[in-house]
């Protein structure tokens, strides 16, 4: 069984990554937020207890979560492993993590991680627009319209997001960093760290994340 935690801040391009690194390896994406839905939708008793504190607004606590990362990985069409994506978010997450999988006798064997300067990671949320009838999404540098402020589709006027406001991604980067640079340090620490180059095309990231794992696995 093969753990990975595949690494990657806010704007890195983790969410594009995980479902073509998992397919190409033959693991399971487990993204926690769809976890948590999914749980909650079906009703299990992890996801019942979870939606107690979805409803208040709160953090789910992170033993629940590990319980259950651990529930789905018990699961048939996991048992080659997965790869983690949105999970651990802080040190302790990376620590609880790693004891509960220890209990069950396995690890994180490889922790890829998409290694992209701030700067570029605030170009690239801060750049985000999209269009307002049908939301057709734009960027001012990556892929901008013909006409500034004009969906190339449907004529419709763009707008940004609160979210992709440059004072709120600035702000959120802020807060979600140095949290983030611990979990990093944590898995270097270990010695499985696997960094990219994360500033280039999708196509290339792909090649060099799935070159690493591979000669990782090879490794291991």
């Amino acid at each position: 069984m093969r753990i990975l935690v595949l690494l990657g801040a806010p704007g890195a391009g983790k969410g594009t990554q995980a479902p073509i690194i998992a397919e190409r390896l033959g693991l399971t994406h487990v993204a926690t937020g769809d976890l948590f839905r999914a749980a909650v939708t079906a009703g299990t008793p992890l996801g019942r207890e979870a939606k107690t504190y979805m409803d208040r607004g709160e953090l789910v606590p992170d033993a629940l979560t590990v319980r259950m990362l651990l529930e789905r990985l018990a699961r048939p069409d996991a048992q080659a492993g997965m790869v983690l994506d949105g999970f651990p978010r802080t040190a302790a997450q990376a620590r609880a993590l790693d004891a509960a999988l220890a209990e069950r006798g396995v690890r994180v064997d490889s922790a890829p991680y998409i290694e992209v300067p701030e700067d570029v990671l605030f170009s690239r949320l801060a750049g985000r627009w999209i269009c307002r009838a049908s939301g057709h999404p734009y960027h001012e540098a990556l892929n901008p319209p013909s006409v500034p402020g004009v969906c190339d589709v449907d004529g419709s006027e763009l707008y940004q997001r609160p979210d992709d406001r440059p004072d709120v991604v600035r702000a959120r980067l802020a807060r979600q960093m140095p949290p983030f640079n611990d979990v990093v340090d944590h898995y270097r620490r270990s010695g499985v760290l696997e960094p990219v180059n994360g500033a280039r095309p999708i196509e290339q990231v792909t090649h060099d994340l799935l070159s690493r794992l591979l000669a990782a696995g090879e490794r291991g």
